[in-house]
């Protein structure tokens, strides 16, 4: 039986990062990272609604849905499946997945659903988590789930699930240009790795430039200071996406890069118009699938009562 009372709705936003130094593969297979987060006003709506009968199930609807899996391999329901277990919870639950995100982008969607799933769960079996216990199992979960939490502009280090609060001002508009296929995050390592070979890579650490334009909130000098280790990688296995970054710099972009492991290349603007501007001429030029526009730093995942999606 299901009890439809109980449903709780969590909306949480895409990400891009601002910065993204990566270091040399540890002993444990993982690459250490240095990073600025930049949660986007992009998001998906997660509802969670308890069930009695102590099974899972995930349904998902929305325009990026293709490639969105529904099984355990999902980071959604593995999400639900570790709050349960940690929380001693006998109920199962239905997940119903709006997506706003693109998939395979390199904007978190999986990891933000991660988050989504947290923070629902535990409101929808009242477990009473606390925000440690969240963190905390939203680093076993992987490694961009604890931004997708508090979102804003954050730090990030280790794998990018120790969260610090970056000293930042203003807002940012960005334009996102989409890519009908995507990229898998692991390929894009491996090419990263592949190229890397025979280069001693230093241990990653957030650039000065790009913390000094966000401390005055300079949209300027952060356009100038975009930078993304693995954007060479993805441009090797997408030649398509360099020719993307310098065509939307020649239509008067603040700057460009690609975002996390592509193939999404975010666009900083000047202002809304600015960001109208760019999305026609993009749009025109044939050289993406889709664009988006957005601003930010926008909160992490948010519960209650939630305006509709456009």
């Amino acid at each position: 039986m299901t009890t439809r009372s109980l449903s709780v709705t969590a909306r949480v936003p895409a990400k891009i990062n601002l910065d993204l130094a990566v270091g040399p593969v540890g002993p444990d297979g993982y690459h250490p990272v240095a990073t600025v987060f930049h949660a986007l006003g992009l998001y998906d709506d997660l509802t969670v609604t308890p069930t009695d009968d102590g099974s899972f199930e995930l349904l998902v609807e929305g325009e990026h849905v293709e490639g969105v899996p529904t099984d355990d391999t999902n980071l959604a329901l593995r999400a639900a499946r570790l709050v349960a277990t940690r929380g001693e919870v006998e109920q199962g639950a239905v997940l119903e997945l709006r997506k706003g995100i693109p998939v395979a982008g390199g904007m978190a969607g999986g990891s933000a659903d991660a988050a989504a799933a947290l923070v629902a769960c535990d409101l929808a079996w009242r477990t009473g988590m606390s925000r440690a216990e969240l963190h905390e199992m939203a680093g076993e979960l992987g490694s961009d789930v604890a931004f997708a939490l508090v979102g804003g502009t954050a730090i990030g280090q280790g794998r990018g699930e120790q969260i610090s609060p970056a000293l930042a001002r203003g807002q940012y508009h960005w334009v996102l240009a989409l890519s009908a296929t995507g990229l898998s995050t692991a390929a894009v390592y491996a090419e990263h790795d592949r190229l890397a070979t025979g280069h001693q890579l230093a241990e990653p650490r957030v650039a000065d430039a790009v913390m000094q334009a966000l401390r005055t909130g300079d949209a300027v000098a952060l356009g100038r200071s975009l930078r993304n280790d693995l954007q060479r990688a993805a441009v090797s296995l997408r030649p398509e996406l360099g020719d993307l970054v310098e065509l939307g710099q020649e239509y008067g972009a603040l700057g460009g890069v690609v975002s996390g492991s592509g193939p999404t290349v975010a666009f900083l603007v000047r202002d809304h118009e600015h960001a109208l501007d760019l999305s026609v001429a993009l749009t025109a030029s044939g050289a993406c699938e889709q664009v988006r526009r957005a601003h930010g730093p926008v909160h992490g995942v948010r519960t209650g009562d939630l305006p509709r999606i456009p």
